[in-house]
């Protein structure tokens, strides 16, 4: 590592230096809100913007590129193509975004001598068992974008080994205050409906991206520090949840919280209801438990991490 630790406790006072991918995402402005101070953070985004670098995680010799001209002691990969159901009829674009920007990052990275967080998804995992997916069982994506982050997730293991320079997280469901995500889709839908029809027979947990956030810092930190973490970590808000149970929460506490006026009625469908172009798994949730134990960090229960988002809404 290049930072500097002397006469120093160790905590909160690393001068790191951290390439952040999706900068402009909900993930991303989480990060940057919560990034610890003695952090220099460059942030990147595919269009660049305020206080953001243009980095387009679709062109690998830009990725390299950027590792070698910043020579950051870790890339925090949180950009990814997440259009589940698109990533069907664009393969190559989600193959590039999410398995060759990881595996340029990782070849930079270990010629520089950096570290890599790579973020991942309960989309690896086919949904076919009944009990949460544990972070050592074999990878078996149903579509596109599941496939295109398990090779992401094996371009970061070939290329680091056990050595614990490449972690991979894995998260589900991802949820914020910001940007593009169900919770956020679900208030406008309750907000200009009175019905709603939602699958009840996919089973996960939502993220909350300032759990999430949090998690990401904790764990550079901890690693930092020479503290050795599993090669892959699980992180989730806990509990589990269909996306009914989901929908109805967010009614619910949308009312309570004066943010809309009523809920709709929520009606549970099955997923043959609502046919999709990209198969998702029926049962994904993540065993998060090595993780929490890892970073000493309990799990918030999922509808108070849901409440704790819609009231971070920005007015």
């Amino acid at each position: 590592g290049r930072w500097l630790q002397d006469g120093c406790c160790g905590r909160g006072c690393l001068r790191m230096k951290v390439l952040l991918t999706g900068a402009a995402g909900q993930l991303g402005q989480a990060l940057i809100a919560s990034a610890p101070q003695a952090l220099e953070l460059m942030a990147t985004s595919r269009n660049g913007g305020p206080g953001q670098q243009a980095l387009d995680l679709a062109n690998a010799s830009a990725c390299r590129t950027a590792v070698e001209e910043y020579q950051p002691d870790w890339v925090l990969n949180a950009g990814a193509y997440t259009a589940v159901d698109k990533a069907e009829s664009e393969p190559e674009l989600a193959e590039a975004v999410n398995a060759g920007a990881p595996e340029a990052f990782s070849a930079a990275l270990v010629q520089q001598g950096g570290r890599l967080l790579q973020l991942s998804t309960d989309f690896v995992f086919n949904g076919r068992q009944g009990d949460p997916y544990r972070t050592d069982q074999p990878r078996a994506p149903l579509g596109i974008y599941g496939l295109s982050k398990a090779r992401g997730e094996e371009a970061v293991e070939a290329a680091f080994g056990s050595e614990g320079n490449g972690i991979i997280l894995r998260t589900s469901w991802v949820i914020g205050p910001v940007g593009r995500n169900f919770a956020l889709t679900m208030l406008r839908l309750h907000r200009e409906k009175n019905a709603l029809s939602v699958v009840a027979d996919q089973v996960g947990c939502p993220s909350s991206t300032l759990n999430l956030a949090a998690v990401c810092w904790q764990t550079i930190q901890r690693s930092s520090e020479g503290i050795r973490l599993p090669a892959v970590l699980h992180w989730s808000d806990a509990g589990a949840a269909s996306w009914y149970d989901v929908a109805v929460a967010v009614g619910e506490l949308g009312v309570e919280l004066g943010l809309i006026d009523h809920s709709a009625a929520v009606n549970p469908i099955t997923t043959a209801d609502y046919p999709t172009p990209a198969t998702r798994p029926g049962y994904s949730l993540l065993d998060c438990s090595q993780t929490r134990q890892a970073l000493e960090r309990n799990g918030q229960h999922w509808r108070s991490a849901l409440r704790d988002v819609l009231t971070s809404i920005p007015t």
